[in-house]
């Protein structure tokens, strides 16, 4: 059958009508089909309280209330809500404010080394502290910046120059255009004032520059803000090659956080943030920081525990690792040696037989030492024993063992004792196998 067209409303046949009763009824009003629907007023109306039942409410209320009294005792003061203030100060909650930087949690569990936050004093053992003073360097070379590097080049330009150009009366010396001062001056008055923000665009490309250290040295990093070493250490440990960067980080970031540690006794977590940043570039860093401050004889036993403090909270490559320990178990000892190799050890790796071997040796030459060793030394010896015994040869354990009765400690060096004696030397794992077969 076909199917039955639905009829057509009163709409259509108003939209299909003449022209002329389409003007005509334009102005009329249209008959309303839907009801009207009743409002909220009308419902809260309907829907009240009376006030019969508002009473027994407040007075079942008010029972409860005795009843909670007498069984807990009276509201105390203390629990009341507290009203909403707004305290100025570092380390101090602020309720009224609002919410805090996205990065600033991360910039807290960061800076905390050893259960102390960023903004507290490292504590330091007074007499770990001695102990690692008896092996400073007395006489440590003067420390270099950029700016002595920067005098140092433009000196030996100077005298390149003049030699070669010697035929040349008045030949003149290659200066910067004086638009380029202009803007890296304005630059170094934004760094020194920096607290968050974009940076001007002319100190990002500075990394892309030839000349990249003598234009650094014109916004005087010495005058730049933490936030300021922060947002810099960024941009030149993406941009710069593992050689520069290592430059950027001995000759600008290490003076200023060793500056810092020794004025505050503590590091600012901005400085503390752009010394793990640059830890993103691990041979860079190692050869830029770590070492230098150990070769310097001067690294104090809190400079070591916050640095310390980033090799531990950081993932650094096997080789790089192996590097720095073999470099450090051969240079002269001092006491941040010991924290820096336990922090190492303490990794865990699967270290080369070679740098286990300079390890051990680093050991063994502290067999005719007088002074006494700190307790840094006998607990890095012991991370050693721990982590690594079935990696030790017979000979070496031996020798260890004959080391130990040099160089006692009381509590440390029975548990390296035990630590040895319980473990089976490599040199028999090697040869077993072999055996069963």
């Amino acid at each position: 059958m076909p199917k039955v067209k639905a009829a057509r409303g009163a709409r259509d046949r108003e939209k299909h009508a003449p022209l002329a009763e389409q003007i005509l009824t334009a102005d009329a009003v249209r008959e309303g089909t839907r009801e009207k629907r009743r409002g909220r007023g009308a419902r809260e109306e309907e829907d009240y309280v009376d006030p019969q039942l508002t009473r027994r409410i407040l007075q079942q209320a008010r029972q409860q209330q005795e009843e909670l009294e007498t069984e807990h005792g009276p509201r105390n003061k203390a629990s009341a809500p507290k009203e909403r203030t707004t305290r100025l100060g570092p380390g101090v909650p602020q309720d009224g404010s609002d919410e805090e930087d996205e990065e600033w949690p991360t910039l807290e569990k960061a800076a905390t080394m050893s259960g102390v936050s960023h903004h507290a004093e490292v504590v330091v053992d007074a007499e770990d502290e001695r102990a690692i003073e008896m092996f400073m360097n007395k006489n440590p070379p003067a420390r270099r910046t950029l700016a002595d590097i920067i005098m140092e080049k433009l000196t030996e330009k100077q005298t390149e120059v003049e030699t070669v150009m010697s035929e040349v009366s008045g030949f003149p010396m290659p200066q910067l255009d004086p638009r380029v001062l202009e803007v890296y001056k304005g630059v170094r008055e934004v760094l020194s004032k920096y607290r968050s923000g974009r940076l001007p665009k002319a100190f990002k490309v500075i990394p892309a520059l030839s000349n990249w250290e003598q234009i650094l040295y014109i916004t005087e990093p010495s005058s730049w803000t933490a936030a300021s070493m922060y947002q810099a250490t960024r941009i030149f440990t993406s941009n710069l090659k593992e050689r520069m960067a290592q430059r950027f980080f001995n000759l600008v970031l290490l003076p200023r956080i060793r500056d810092d540690i020794a004025e505050y006794k503590r590091l600012n977590f901005h400085l503390y943030m752009a010394l793990k940043k640059a830890l993103f570039k691990p041979g860079a860093w190692f050869k830029g920081i770590l070492l230098p401050l150990c070769e310097s004889g001067t690294c104090t036993l809190r400079e070591a525990i916050i640095v310390g403090s980033i090799m531990t909270k950081c993932s650094i490559p096997v080789l790089h690792a192996s590097a720095a320990m073999l470099r450090i178990s051969e240079m002269e000892y001092s006491g941040a040696n010991s924290i820096f190799l336990r922090t190492l050890l303490e990794k865990k790796y699967a270290l080369p037989y070679r740098v286990l071997d300079a390890v051990v040796f680093h050991f063994l030459s502290f067999r005719a030492e007088k002074r006494q060793l700190p307790v840094l030394w006998h607990q890095c010896l012991l991370a050693l024993a721990q982590r690594y015994k079935a990696d030790l040869s017979a000979d070496q354990k031996k020798a260890l063992l004959e080391l130990l009765r040099l160089q006692p400690h009381p509590q440390v060096s029975p548990e390296i004792r035990r630590e040895l004696q319980s473990a089976v030397p490599r040199d028999v794992e090697d040869v077993a196998p072999a055996t069963m077969d």
